[in-house]
């Protein structure tokens, strides 16, 4: 090779080099500028909304319904084969999207004024809020529903109907196979006329309308148990990894950051404060969409120590932390049993089943303990005041469970020959009853499920669980450090 061709091949490879270099640039320019797009696309989110546990919006934890708010998957449902048919439903759901209750209206008043009248930094999301932003919330707003809650349930019912066509149907509802029960709370009573409004409104129906029963036994069996009442919810020390988790370090350095964000002195601004700007990220955000500047107030690592002191209270007072707040359900438990078991019996003797569709509209605090007594979303370890770091990847973690409209359904499918399967839903997932993961996976047969909690069907009595008993003069120590510990 002579000394041109030398020079030609080494122009030859400095000028694919520069190419290759040229669209290598350019691709990472794109993917600069598309991922920034991204982050742009919906500005009205604050990055703090997946940590917003039950204050969180139901589209944040299905974000493809920001798309299509009508949007069902059917691909989720797999029977075992083609003649599997359902027979029926029952769906335990949470309100829509509410107002904060009194109790914060009250705390983000108070936070209000702290930021009106001390707050001297001079960031422009702070002048937003002592320039533009009005404290628009009033103590008669009191969790009522918000518009946002009408349309959460709204639509929820078109997309059950559209996943399940052949049980919530016209024809179903007009016929009176679709029983609707409610908690007598407002926002719950006026989720439910929302889901029917749902239905007649997708059917064009104006010329009958439909009841629906108020039933507190089943939808607020946590004020009717005595022993939880007593032992738990007004039990101080019941919330003890809780209320040492707020005195703990992260909590105390999210109450410092605020304050040097603010430029406030550092004792105003107490753990119920902080909470309280918590709260004001999140309702504006699932009330009316907006980023509002009071997220400002949190970086992600804050958010996330929320969340947790959240998780706490809720795992604490409605989850795995006593034994009681689970056996407070047994009642709800039972009766969506029972109304299984009827639908079986009719549908193996060639009856109709008369209760096809079943809707109860309650609470986060109705929900909790159903799925704590099915044993779903159990983690290894207790959460505790001081474990905070290692429950990174926890799976208790409300805001993915309880956002506003959550849902568990329990679908019976008569599959032929006996064969009953039941497939239960959380938030239009499939989930897996634990222990059976090998048994049918998202869809198991009726008969082992019911093997699986064979001792709660045969036991789990409401009233004997929530009895309260005198205990001897010695026992009462003993008892308040098994309820400190979760032992009860």
């Amino acid at each position: 090779m002579d000394t041109a061709d030398i020079q030609q091949a080494l122009c030859l490879c400095v000028k694919q080099f520069f190419r290759k270099l040229i669209v290598c640039h350019f691709l990472l320019l794109s993917c600069w500028l598309l991922n920034c797009a991204h982050t742009q696309d919906n500005p009205t989110i604050p990055a703090l909304a997946e940590y917003f546990n039950t204050k969180r919006s139901y589209e944040e934890v299905n974000p493809y319904l920001k798309e299509d708010i009508l949007a069902v998957n059917r691909s989720i449902l797999q029977p075992p084969s083609a003649q599997c048919r359902e027979i029926h439903l029952t769906a335990i759901i949470r309100h829509g999207t509410r107002y904060p209750t009194i109790k914060n209206i009250k705390k983000m008043q108070q936070l209000y004024n702290i930021v009106l009248h001390n707050a001297s930094s001079k960031d422009s999301w702070l002048q937003e809020i002592q320039t533009q932003w009005t404290m628009w919330y009033t103590e008669d707003m009191d969790g009522r529903l918000v518009h946002k809650g009408v349309n959460d349930l709204k639509h929820l019912a078109i997309r059950l109907s559209k996943l399940f066509p052949s049980l919530i149907s016209e024809e179903k509802l007009r016929g009176g196979f679709i029983k609707f029960i409610t908690s007598s709370k407002h926002r719950c009573v006026n989720s439910t006329l929302s889901f029917i409004a749902g239905l007649t409104e997708l059917w064009a129906i104006t010329d009958k309308e439909f009841d629906h029963g108020v039933n507190d036994a089943l939808m607020r069996f946590f004020e009717q148990c005595a022993r939880l009442v007593e032992e738990v919810i007004n039990n101080p020390s019941a919330l003890l990894e809780m209320d040492k988790f707020k005195r703990g370090p992260e909590m105390r350095r999210v109450q410092e950051k605020i304050a040097d964000r603010l430029r406030v002195p550092f004792n105003l601004i107490t753990h119920d404060m902080a909470e309280a700007a918590f709260y004001l990220c999140a309702f504006e955000f699932v009330i009316k969409a907006v980023n509002s500047p009071w997220c400002q107030l949190f970086d992600e690592d804050d958010a996330k120590i929320m969340e947790y002191t959240s998780d706490l209270s809720e795992f604490w007072k409605r989850g795995y932390g006593h034994n009681i707040n689970s056996k407070s359900s047994c009642i709800l438990f039972h009766d969506v049993f029972s109304r299984m078991n009827r639908a079986a019996i009719q549908s193996k003797s060639g009856q109709q089943v008369t209760e096809a569709v079943v809707v109860q509209v309650g609470h986060a605090d109705t929900l909790l303990p159903l799925l704590t007594l099915l044993g779903l979303f159990k983690d290894p370890d207790v959460l505790t005041s001081t474990n905070y770091v290692t429950q990174s990847q926890r799976s208790f973690r409300t805001s993915h469970m309880l956002p506003f409209a959550a849902n568990l359904v329990f679908v019976l499918y008569d599959c032929g020959g006996g064969d009953l399967r039941l497939q239960p839903l959380l938030n239009e997932k499939p989930v897996t009853f634990p222990g059976m993961t090998g048994q049918g996976g998202s869809m198991p047969r009726y008969e082992d499920v019911r093997e699986n909690y064979r001792e709660l069907l045969e036991g789990c009595d409401f009233e004997t669980e929530c009895q309260l008993f005198k205990l001897p003069a010695d026992a009462g120590h003993v008892l308040d450090v098994n309820v400190s510990q979760g032992l009860v």
